[in-house]
């Protein structure tokens, strides 16, 4: 019976799927055992990528109605690159919005209501000749992706019709294809039933994005395979059971063969075919077991036979033996409580949006395994199979997550509000979620690196997830279920096996984990990594071994959803919400990675490595402790390497063996020999693990553990300086001179106005005193510059009311006293001394008072000129760290430029600090310049080619002015920047600047 497609299935919530192949395992398929054993690539697929004709409609008034047609003329019409979203390539425009509807304030719809006018269509058509190795076999499609719902016509037949942008549409083209050339028409549209389930925090698009292939299948065929690997209570025996479904003609006989990863015969064993239901079993002893410390795959081959005894196809199947359940109420994965150290990742990548490359997967998961990172949570719908081949295969444990999120149907400017929420309890609503869900089972339900069914994101709670999570249950009870949404509503606490929060404080957190928890706890999401972030975040990881109940947690998230575009000029830039004149949108909130978007490490990785490290390496003056927190993981396995530095530099190395069991911790003592340790001084002992032998992710020799340990030798004294000053009195400025140098101060300007060095001068601006920074993401998310924003006002104008100078005969002190508008009890004064070797001693002293708010930070900002733009720094790095965010900062001696200090931010702001500054030289190329070094107390410097105030006014990066000088800022104190998420939540209490405090900080200025 022929089907007529209709427009009106846009809005029918009962009209999901029409005439498409079932939903099945993402397994390949050959026809040789050669072949299988090779994994080469499949003969019996033809791909369908490529170049397509299309034509664009902005609505379907507008559409060719009757393009698929077979005599419709399409020769005129446009190309466009399949997979790829429409809006990326030169029709309609890309839309950020985070959890309010795309067409919010253009419409007032209610679901499953659609827009008419803006509904747009994508019209496109593929010819093609069925390859040589498909005539006269069934031949079928598959579009891995397509969004948001699309109709097919071969030839002019209506083929089929589906929804859910994220998981396989397959259907058999046998009955419609023709000799010769055949015409493949799709009919794409952005809007439909499936859009109100897909309101994930991401760019909106449409189109074919993911891959497009015809293939065929042998005579008999396995269509779907479900291998089940289990372990008994003692993990040393395994049973692994295998259920086909096949099609085509019958069966004489099925064979399977179990190799290990060295590709010896471990088991053998033949089908059973009880009513029909074909399944294989076979005993495994002593199985190696799988888990992301050490990703053992088994490999599977099973052969089926034809009736008259012939190979007809060989299906290869990897194979991970590993057990996940709750005992007593804590997750355990083979026997062992687990902790995950996770990310959300959104697929990406800043040319083609989510139409990512097999190339982007590959770094994204090295990437995940050189920064200690263990899981991914696939936010928030079921990513490429290709993904979870990697994860398999590398080792990280996956949240897979259908492809559900309704969150503008129930929260509406953060508050709850579901009169009308989808699904809910709404009954007609359950046969299309449950497909989603369905469909993603389905496919990827023979991975073993997927630990956790997720019934999907920010959809609230009702009947209609509990029946997705009882569904899960039901069908593979060989992995949990997990679930946020029952936070705002407990009436369904039983949909999720574990107590999920997003974005949740540590108090908050601790707070569920004393009070006699039922369930485990994860942070689904937590550290909102929005621009300059992270802050904070051991107050979490501190967690992991206080709790037993808590297990961990995913960063939001992995990488910048920026997109790239040109400015004015044809410049390209990085883009986000609302620079494609899209409405509404949200802005710069799609960029919370701790990757950027062009697969650069952001930072914030520097932290995230060092608190994800599963090896917690302390060592102390003579010796260090490892304690080993992973599952399976000897540090056997690695080399401890441990090094000797005096005031950074490097006096000794050495490496010895040292291995400790998983779950224990060991100590090892240091072969340092005595005299290098002598010398009054800075020292610091850094420990490092580090790869014995390369891997799949790294080289040999790379770090992934350290721990360092500083001390002080004698005490730290200033050399005295003697020598000849001559002091000049005028009416305006006060000069002091030397043999080869003079400083100058200005009465009138309040401030050091000249540092002449052997006739060159080094002040571009004078010193001031500087109360603010640039707005990072999360301080406009507190408010900052509503709560604090006068000591921007403080930073622009100050009025000094004394100038002091004292005349001694080693040195000259000049003292500037300040006042500032927004209170008259607050007093800054800086005191300059300078030395008869040009050396320039600046004490900067603050006076606080009550009824003021935080400080963003305390310094001394000037300006050099430009050319003076070279770094090298003793201090905590190599990357940018914050009093909040500098645990995993080493500390050394590194160079860098000042360029370099503008972090990637795509939103200009704070950024290129650094901790626990000894010392930082600004030279030009040849080597010359300055030198700002610590007296007492370490210092916070940043060195950027901008002052705050560029960077606060500018909301790209080019806005920002062409760069005419460095603007050196030393600071006793920054305040943090915080994490825990970024509309509202402060930085923590210890990671502030209180006003009503008094502070001073002392710095020495150098010729180099």
């Amino acid at each position: 019976m022929k089907t007529t497609p209709s427009l009106d299935w846009l809005t029918d919530v009962n009209v999901f799927s029409v005439n498409r192949v079932p939903a099945h395992s993402d397994h390949v398929y050959y026809e040789t055992l050669a072949e299988g054993k090779s994994a080469s690539s499949m003969k019996m697929r033809h791909e369908l990528n490529g170049d397509w004709k299309f034509y664009y409609s902005i609505n379907p008034d507008h559409r060719p109605v009757n393009f698929f047609e077979k005599e419709y003329a399409c020769a005129g019409w446009d190309d466009i690159t399949v997979p790829g979203h429409i809006q990326l390539q030169g029709y309609g425009q890309p839309q950020y919005v985070n959890t309010m509807y795309p067409w919010d304030g253009h419409h007032e719809l209610r679901p499953p209501e659609i827009p008419t006018d803006h509904n747009p269509v994508g019209s496109y058509v593929k010819y093609f000749d069925v390859p040589r190795a498909m005539q006269g076999k069934p031949v079928f499609i598959s579009f891995q992706g397509v969004e948001s719902a699309f109709y097919v016509w071969l030839n002019g037949e209506f083929v089929g019709y589906s929804e859910d942008s994220f998981t396989p549409s397959e259907f058999d083209l046998t009955p419609y294809l023709v000799d010769g050339e055949n015409k493949l028409a799709v009919e794409v549209y952005q809007r439909s039933t499936g859009s109100w389930l897909e309101d994930q925090d991401f760019w909106r698009f449409s189109g074919i994005f993911r891959d497009v292939y015809l293939y065929t299948v042998p005579e008999i065929h396995v269509s779907d395979l479900h291998v089940r690997p289990e372990l008994d209570a003692t993990f040393t025996k395994g049973t692994l059971s295998v259920d086909l479904k096949l099609q085509g003609s019958a069966a004489s006989k099925i064979e399977a063969e179990l190799v290990d990863a060295n590709g010896a015969l471990v088991q053998t064993a033949k089908e059973e075919n009880i009513d029909g239901k074909w399944s294989i079993t076979m005993p495994v002893e002593q199985p190696a077991l799988w888990s992301a410390e050490d990703p053992y795959l088994y490999r599977l081959f099973i052969k089926v036979y034809n009736e008259s005894g012939t190979l007809v196809e060989v299906v290869p199947q990897k194979v991970g033996f590993r057990r996940f359940e709750l005992v007593n109420k804590i997750m355990h994965l083979n026997g062992h409580r687990i902790v995950f150290k996770g990310v959300n990742r959104h697929e990406f990548n800043p040319r083609s949006g989510r139409a990512i490359t097999k190339e982007d997967m590959l770094w994204d998961i090295k990437t995940l395994k050189r920064h200690n990172i263990n899981a991914v949570r696939t936010s928030h719908y079921p990513n490429q199979s290709y993904w979870y081949e990697l994860c398999d295969e590398y080792g990280v444990y996956v949240i897979d997550e259908m492809n559900l999120e309704t969150h503008g149907s129930w929260q509406k400017m953060g508050a709850v509000e579901p009169s009308w929420n989808i699904p809910g309890n709404k009954p007609e609503w359950e046969p299309i979620v449950m497909d989603r869900a369905i469909s993603m089972v389905e496919r990827d339900k023979n991975h073993p690196s997927i630990l956790i069914w997720s019934c999907g994101n920010e959809s609230y709670a009702g009947e209609v997830i509990l029946n997705v999570s009882k569904y899960f249950k039901k069908v593979d009870p060989s992995r949990l279920v997990h679930y946020e949404g029952v936070f705002h509503n407990r009436d369904y606490n039983d949909t999720s096996d574990m107590e999920s929060r997003m974005y949740a404080k540590p108090a908050d957190i601790e707070r569920y984990l004393n009070d006699n928890p039922e369930k485990p706890y994860i942070s689904c999401e937590y550290m909102h990594a929005m621009g300059n972030s992270l802050g904070g975040m051991y107050k979490y990881t501190d967690l992991e071994q206080k709790y037993p109940m808590y297990q961990g947690g995913f960063i939001w998230d992995y990488i910048d959803q920026s997109l790239y575009k040109k400015d004015r000029y044809g410049n390209e830039f990085l883009a986000y919400g609302g620079d494609f004149d899209d409405r509404p949108t949200d802005y710069g909130f799609c960029t919370n990675g701790i990757v950027y978007a062009n697969r650069e490490p952001s930072p914030k990785m520097q932290e995230v490595k060092f608190l994800y490290q599963d090896f917690k390496l302390v060592p102390d003056g003579i010796g260090v402790t490892i304690k080993n927190e992973s599952l399976f993981s000897n540090t056997a396995n690695y080399d401890l390497e441990y090094a000797l530095l005096l005031e950074g530099k490097e006096l000794y190395r050495n490496k010895l063996l040292a291995a400790v069991e998983p779950q224990s911790e060991g100590r090892f003592e240091f072969d340092i020999p005595e005299e290098f340790d002598a010398e009054p001084g800075e020292y610091c002992i850094q420990t490092s693990l580090v790869l014995k032998e390369s891997t799949l992710w790294a080289e040999e020799g790379y770090e992934i553990a350290f721990g360092q340990f500083v001390y002080q030798v004698g005490t730290k004294e200033l050399a005295s300086v003697n020598g000849d000053l001559r002091v000049a009195h005028g009416d305006v400025n006060i000069g002091v001179h030397g043999r080869d140098f003079s400083v100058m101060f200005s009465k009138g300007a309040g401030s050091l106005v000249s540092l002449n060095y052997a006739g060159k001068e080094m002040i571009a601006l004078p010193p001031a005193p500087l109360f603010w920074r640039a707005t990072t993401d999360n301080d406009r998310g507190y408010s900052q510059g509503f709560h604090s924003g006068l000591w921007y006002a403080a930073s622009l104008a100050r009025k000094c009311v004394d100038i002091e100078v004292e005349e001694k005969e080693s040195h000259v002190s000049v003292g500037f006293t300040y006042k500032f508008s927004i209170n008259h009890d607050i007093e800054v004064k800086t005191i300059y001394t300078v030395y008869s070797d040009g050396s320039v001693k600046v004490k900067s002293v603050y006076k606080g008072t009550e009824n003021l708010p935080q400080l963003p930070i305390f310094a001394v900002s000037f300006k050099v000129p430009a050319d003076y733009n070279q770094l090298e720094w003793y201090a905590m790095g190599p990357e940018e760290n914050y009093s909040d965010r500098a645990m995993g900062a080493k500390l050394g001696i590194f160079k860098n430029q000042v360029s370099d200090n503008l972090s990637g931010y795509v939103m200009p702001q704070e950024s290129g600090n650094r901790t626990g500054v000894r010392r930082v030289s600004v030279t030009n190329r040849n080597g010359k310049g300055v030198r700002i070094s610590s007296v007492t107390e370490h210092l916070e410097c940043n060195v950027s080619p901008y002052t705050a105030f560029e960077l606060e006014n500018a909301q790209h990066v080019y806005e920002l002015p062409p760069v005419h000088y460095t603007v050196v800022t030393v600071a006793g104190k920054q305040m943090g920047v915080g994490g825990d998420d970024s509309w509202g939540a402060p930085v923590h209490d210890e990671h502030l600047i209180k006003a009503d405090e008094d502070m001073e900080f002392e710095f020495l200025i150098q010729r180099v």
